[in-house]
């Protein structure tokens, strides 16, 4: 998995240039780790790193370029992302 985030945290960089990488790695390692949460909470079986890198991919397409907007809006995660 780890290799997966750190592509991620490109895909998401290149797709956002107002992030530093470091808050794109905190972005990655937040969505996909609420992504997995939430899947088990809905009570759907664990389908492996596959199913959580193609939602990332289509969130940072969707979303990447006004992600960091989120975080001001957003108090669970503003306090992560702070300057």
């Amino acid at each position: 998995m780890k290799e997966i985030i750190e592509q991620l945290t490109i895909e998401l960089l290149e797709k956002n240039p107002n992030l530093s990488e470091e808050k794109a790695r905190t972005w990655i390692e937040l969505l996909a780790s609420d992504f997995e949460s939430s899947y088990a909470k809905a009570g759907y079986d664990y389908q492996g790193t596959a199913v959580v890198e193609k939602v990332m991919r289509q969130w940072i397409e969707s979303y990447g370029d006004k992600i960091h907007e989120f975080a001001s809006t957003n108090p669970k995660y503003a306090h992560l992302l702070k300057d």
